[in-house]
């Protein structure tokens, strides 16, 4: 090993340590706030409230799901039986109580264990359930995993478009770039924006996709083109990262608020039943369709084209890929104008699957992203779409087997035991780590 690989394989490394403090300072953070409790979505002024009681009894720890209009939510009733459960607009909600939550032979007696509630003109709608002593008709576990095995795919999806850019960037530059998580919420806010100019959505959409490459496009060549002809070191780069991230983000909030907006159709246009009780809404079902163009065409590009395949040489070694005549600055152009762009469609489907637009919401599945470029092999274009697919199903799987309030949890335990047998990822090079 020559003294330059050897050099890049300590800073790889040190990089990679930084890095996975960072996540776990983040994943501290992030955990230390419960996904479940007696409310959730509190952000949101439109409520779903309820009451489960038996005999005047309340009943604690009950769960109750809460889908529509591509939205969904999970809550379990506190020690007065009381829940509510903020949603991001108006219209018809499919509330679920999970009989499996309730105490031995009590079940829903009327109206089934799902019901639809609508909004009227106020903000607050009232859902109970009437409960008694009763035989339950349960949803069998197969078919509990199969619908929640298609939303880890989706989010998966969604997570592999923007975990691609980011593992590209590291491979090319060794940054881990904290503020990938803005340029997800710069493609919804833009998609937002050029709605409300009154262009239709599908001129929109492309046009935020457009408009993030372009973004990519001026913060290589205002920023960090500079600071890389300075020589700055990998560290001070990274806390630059973090340094734009918040002032982009807050940025956001000064422009648009800190409500939530909704792109058009993001209320839904019903669901299409795939098998048994599995459904999908079209929305969702789009959106996937989409991701996995996308990424073909992706994956396409840095395989036959001479650009992917420099991209790919200059991600495996810098110093050798320059010595075969490819220019390293023109190819780390390229992977921030991609990045940026995939960042951005990743932002508009995230808009769609959450549904809504928040200044804040690309910071929400940074730590996803993360663990997804971390899991698949830091550098790798397929690893990092492997580990976000990987990250995705076991995000929503894993609720069956463990409480709700731990699926993230759960993830990302199975990504730090993957990483322990195999610390440069499952498709990463060792090189990169020494």
């Amino acid at each position: 090993m020559n003294t330059q690989t050897r050099s890049r394989a300590r800073v790889g490394k040190q990089t990679l340590m930084v890095l996975v403090t960072m996540l776990l300072a983040f994943f501290s953070v992030f955990a230390a706030q419960p996904a479940l409790a007696d409310s959730v979505g509190e952000e949101y002024s439109d409520t779903i409230v309820g009451n489960i009681k038996n005999d005047g009894i309340a009943l604690q720890g009950v769960q109750i799901l809460v889908e529509g209009n591509g939205y969904s939510a999970e809550v379990v009733t506190d020690a007065e039986g009381k829940w509510a459960v903020g949603v991001p607009s108006k219209g018809t909600y499919a509330v679920t109580l999970v009989e499996d939550t309730l105490p031995d032979g009590i079940a829903v007696l009327e109206g089934g264990a799902q019901q639809e509630v609508t909004f009227g003109l106020t903000g607050t709608v009232v859902q109970n359930f009437f409960i008694g002593e009763g035989q339950r008709t349960p949803i069998s576990v197969f078919d509990q995993f199969m619908m929640r095995l298609f939303d880890g795919l989706n989010f998966g999806l969604l997570l592999g478009l923007a975990s691609i850019g980011l593992s590209l960037v590291f491979g090319t530059t060794a940054l881990p770039n904290f503020a990938h998580g803005e340029m997800v919420t710069f493609g919804a806010v833009m998609a937002l924006m050029l709605v409300s100019f009154g262009l239709p959505f599908w001129i929109a959409i492309p046009g935020a996709v457009l408009l993030g490459g372009v973004s990519g496009w001026a913060m290589d060549s205002g920023l960090w083109k500079p600071l890389r002809d300075r020589r700055m070191g990998i560290v001070q780069l990274m806390i630059v990262s973090i340094g734009l991230s918040l002032s982009v983000r807050y940025l956001f909030q000064f422009f648009i608020g800190g409500d939530t907006a909704q792109l058009p159709y993001s209320s839904g246009t019903g669901e299409i039943n795939l098998f048994r009780t599995v459904s999908l809404g079209v929305v969702d079902l789009i959106s996937m369709g989409i991701s996995l163009v996308v990424i073909i065409i992706f994956a396409w590009w840095l395989t036959n084209t001479k650009i992917g395949k420099a991209t790919r040489a200059v991600s495996d070694n810098a110093a050798l890929a320059s010595a075969s005549g490819i220019d390293v600055d023109r190819v780390i152009r390229v992977v921030w104008i991609a990045a940026a762009a995939l960042a951005a469609l990743a932002g508009v489907m995230w808009a769609y699957f959450r549904p809504g637009i928040r200044w804040d919401m690309g910071t929400q599945i940074l730590l996803f992203i993360f663990a997804a470029g971390v899991l698949g092999g830091l550098g790798t274009a397929f690893g990092a779409l492997v580990g976000a697919i990987i990250v995705g199903v076991l995000i929503e799987t894993s609720a069956l087997f463990i409480p709700s309030d731990l699926k993230y949890v759960g993830a990302l335990v199975v990504m730090i035991v993957i990483l322990m047998f195999r610390p440069q990822g499952i498709l990463g090079r060792k090189e990169r780590i020494g």
